[in-house]
């Protein structure tokens, strides 16, 4: 979707990540407008685990949008030397799932949601990037190439397929409207993949990669035996290739993340905000205590941009 740049803010004095748009869209106002509309809804997302964005300016002729500039390993680094453990597996599913609930709660989709674009810093901590901006380019017709890893802007029929082949909802690769069950599918995906080291979906081309995500299951074989069975299940629920038998919100992966154990005993790390209870949890209240509760209740940026290595 452009080229990164690692960057100094020279008046606050700080690093910054600094996107540029690629030639083919620079030239197109509609886009360059809708682009900064994006980065404006973008900016309003405030979570620990997003790459904020700070700013889209105007320089050179080109179209920058600054972002925090992230430190770390992606995840798809960090899956060349093989899969995850469980717990950190379920550590980094459960940050993604709270970055993906936050973004959902303002509209928000990611849409090309894996592993490349999740970063885990040494002590553990992720960060999603690029969150939103594959809507940019839906209407993008394109030749490019994307066999499994790069994003898939290619122009079809019916449409255009943006996304990752290996990571595309089947809603994605049929070129059908898509929601927050679009991010959950791709999470699914990319738990898998911290378990077992290898796709849920893969093919030697984009088309088998495609044909794979549209007609074949994932190796359940290929999960570690100490695998909870309620992750099992999580996992199923979130590869339905039926939206509509898919999970409906990613609040739900988190909760079952909690209670992998089963025994009704949460497991969950400290939240970063408070939430409503859940309906599920006040089900379990008894009749008095029930009632006790509801008694209860009555400058411009510097335009020498430098290579990000």
């Amino acid at each position: 979707m452009g080229e990164v740049y690692r960057a100094r803010d020279t008046r606050l004095k700080r690093l910054v990540a600094i996107k540029v748009l690629p030639d083919a869209l620079a030239a197109e106002p509609d886009r360059i407008s809708r682009f900064e509309r994006e980065a404006q809804l973008l900016a309003s997302l405030n979570h620990p685990n997003i790459a904020v964005v700070h700013d889209f300016q105007h320089a050179d002729n080109r179209e920058l949008l600054v972002m925090e500039l992230v430190e770390g390993e992606t995840l798809a680094d960090r899956l060349r030397r093989g899969p995850l453990s469980l717990e950190s597996s379920l550590q980094i599913a459960r940050q993604i799932a709270e970055a993906l609930e936050a973004a959902h709660q303002k509209g928000i989709i990611h849409r090309d949601l894996k592993p490349a674009k999740i970063k885990v810093s040494a002590d553990g901590h992720v960060k999603i990037l690029d969150f939103g901006l594959a809507k940019i380019f839906e209407s993008t017709p394109s030749s490019i190439d994307a066999t499994n890893s790069p994003t898939l802007i290619g122009a079809t029929m019916r449409g255009v397929i943006v996304g990752t082949a290996a990571y595309m909802s089947p809603e994605q690769a049929r070129c059908q409207a898509v929601d927050p069950r679009t991010d959950i599918w791709a999470l699914g995906c990319v738990i898998y993949e911290m378990l077992t080291g290898r796709q849920s979906f893969a093919g030697g081309n984009v088309s088998d990669t495609i044909a794979s995500v549209l007609r074949s299951e994932p190796d359940w074989q290929a999960l570690p035996a100490d695998t909870p069975p309620r992750i099992r299940v999580l996992l199923r629920r979130c590869l339905q290739k039926a939206s509509r038998e898919r999970l409906h919100d990613v609040a739900d992966v988190r909760i079952e993340i909690d209670d992998r154990s089963g025994d009704g005993t949460s497991v969950a790390s400290p939240r970063h905000d408070a939430r409503p209870m859940r309906v599920a949890v006040l089900a379990r209240i008894s009749g008095a205590a029930l009632s006790s509760v509801r008694a209860g209740l009555v400058g411009k940026w510097p335009r020498t941009l430098f290579p990000q290595t």
